[in-house]
């Protein structure tokens, strides 16, 4: 007999509210975090025990706020913001790459979705991902023209999902608990870890938020989190609760039922409508058998690979083309292993006569078995040039049928195993392209005094030091320069030697004549965003120029007008990050 459903529901429920109500005003006691506040009915600056003279802008930033009235981060600054209306979300701090708070206050809500949508498109490089990610999780105002503070916010969100950055998203949650719309990155996050098999780190996060679960899916997931910890008691309590508000889920309360003892009776329902009700329908039932398929979700083919659910290859029936094809997708999103695909393309039995003539014989099949084909000619050949041929049209077959990912490690096994030296030079672009080198490692910098962006001055750009020792190498490496009538300045030498002009250095007058600076090839509207001090916007479209390239791989004309850009708009710890990338010798 379940005792706690013998309570007086009403009561019951009369009870939850009162202790929401008094959790409510001792949470409210709590000192607040400035990063994550909200908008409040909270009464103004009259009210808290520290008072800002009326004058002053209250729409200042936070950091005015403090250095004029030396006020704590607590519920006295959070009165501040709150009675202005002002929301700030992100992750990092604006000082932390010479960012303001107000970096998008004066941009035009339409403009930022219209460059967000194109880079969207952009296959973007390294580089390219950390200044977005820059760009949007900094602390920040939101846009105060044709955007909602929704709508800015859930680009933001948009963004996180598209990167699938688990532990970035986490931060993310972390360190924003208070506003309202984080349900989608939650459920997100959950759901992965989840689909991992990861039930503790989905539980643990709820955990950490200590989110008043609303969304009914979170609710669920809570109760279950609570039972799978030995908490029934605290289930029972959550899970009454919410039937008190009307939740209905039949699916959910049998396997509530079942796991609190209520009811003995399996149920061998199988629900994929979510991860969380395929993993209660696995764990409930012990006789549990699943066989996934091309419309499976590929969340659930993953909860199947981690938790080993999945049919074994030797297994596999040969005939049986869509439970290969499902395999063939199921690799490409990383639940089957390359190396397990290809063990069973290495099952196909081909004549002789098929596995002689490759070239021909794959275009009469069709799907995997052409691929099973194409891969044995592989293996069989010892001729180079016969041998990338096949994996090029392998590797092509993969694409066509949208699933390139199946054949990636393998691709450069393959290659790893042919000479350079050996490649025609037909194929020398495609083994290029598809081979994969160690990184080059750069243990130090090398400094040449003979060079201007490679001499002693890169060493301001590392790291803090004396800003007159910088200024007397710098008139001694130009004193050097001037007498050398052979040196050509670059265009890297003049970045170098611009940006510290915007850091406060002085040339002298009899230096200024070394080089000129050529500043037509800025485009004209970042100009303009320039002068309308829009940093927020000003990083999105270097972003979209950017694009698939790192810094590395830049011409040194657009690098110029990047750093110019960054020099005039004083984000100096981002273009410092930049130029060291670029400008030194490394070895």
């Amino acid at each position: 007999m379940k005792i706690l459903r013998l309570l007086n529901k009403k009561n019951l429920f009369i009870f939850f509210c009162f202790l929401f109500l008094l959790n409510n005003n001792l949470v409210s006691e709590e000192p607040t975090d400035i990063w994550n506040l909200e908008n409040s009915n909270k009464t103004g600056l009259e009210d808290s025990d520290t008072k800002i003279k009326e004058s002053e802008d209250t729409t200042k930033s936070i950091y005015q706020i403090q250095s004029k009235n030396n006020i704590d981060i607590n519920v006295e600054l959070d009165d501040v913001l709150s009675s202005n209306n002002i929301q700030i979300v992100g992750l990092y701090d604006p000082s932390e790459n010479d960012l303001t708070i107000d970096m998008w206050s004066n941009s035009d809500g339409n403009r930022i979705i219209e460059l967000i949508n194109k880079i969207k498109k952009i296959e973007l490089s390294k580089d390219s991902k950390e200044i977005l990610k820059i760009s949007l999780l900094t602390n920040s105002y939101y846009p105060k023209k044709n955007i909602s503070y929704d709508k800015f916010l859930n680009l933001k969100h948009d963004w996180l999902l598209k990167n699938s950055d688990l532990n970035l998203i986490e931060q993310y949650l972390i360190k924003n608990k208070t506003i309202d719309n984080n349900n989608k990155l939650i459920k997100f996050l959950v759901d992965e870890y989840l689909s991992k098999s990861e039930l503790k780190k989905s539980c643990n996060l709820l955990s950490k938020l200590d989110y008043p679960m609303k969304d009914d899916y979170l609710s669920k997931f809570s109760i279950y989190c609570l039972i799978n910890k030995n908490k029934k008691e605290e289930a029972q309590l959550l899970y009454d609760l919410k039937k008190e508000l009307g939740f209905n889920d039949i699916f959910f309360e049998k396997k509530f039922d079942y796991l609190m003892g209520y009811n003995q009776i399996v149920d061998e329902t199988i629900s994929e409508k979510n991860i969380l009700n395929f993993h209660l329908s696995h764990r409930i039932n012990s006789n549990f058998i699943f066989e996934p398929n091309d419309k499976t979700k590929k969340e659930i083919w993953r909860y199947l690979s981690t938790s080993n659910l999945l049919t074994n290859i030797e297994k596999v029936d040969l005939d049986d083309i869509k439970k290969i094809s499902s395999i063939e997708k199921a690799t490409h999103e990383g639940n089957y292993t390359e190396e397990e695909l290809f063990e069973l393309y290495k099952r196909f039995q081909f004549s002789i006569n098929q596995l002689l003539n490759v070239e021909q014989s794959y275009r009469r099949l069709s799907g995997a078995e052409s691929r099973a084909l194409l891969y044995q000619g592989i293996l069989i050949n010892s001729e180079i040039e016969k041998k990338l041929n096949l994996t090029k049209i392998l590797k092509n077959s993969f694409i066509k049928e949208d699933i390139p990912n199946a054949f990636n490690n393998k691709l450069t096994s393959i290659l790893e195993n042919i000479d350079l030296n050996n490649v025609p030079s037909n194929y020398t672009r495609f083994y290029n392209k598809h081979i994969k080198r160690d990184e080059e490692i750069s243990k130090t910098i090398k400094i040449n005094n003979k060079i201007i962006h490679q001499s002693k001055l890169i060493n301001y750009l590392r790291e803090d030091i004396d800003k007159q020792n910088t200024q007397k190498d710098l008139n001694d490496i130009l004193k050097k320069i001037k007498k050398n009538k052979k040196y050509f300045i670059s265009t890297k030498d003049i970045i170098l030697l611009e940006s510290l002009k915007s850091d406060g250095f002085e040339i002298a007058k009899k230096y200024e004549n070394l080089y000129e600076v050529d500043a037509s090839n800025m485009p004209s509207d970042i100009n303009v965003l320039i002068e309308n001090g829009e940093t927020g916007l000003v990083l999105l479209r270097l972003v979209q120029i950017l694009g698939q390239d790192n810094f590395e791989d830049l011409g040194s004309e657009t690098l110029f007008f990047i750093v110019s850009a960054l020099n005039q708009l004083n984000i100096d710890k981002l273009r410092n990050k930049i130029l060291l990338k670029v400008l030194p010798l490394k070895v």
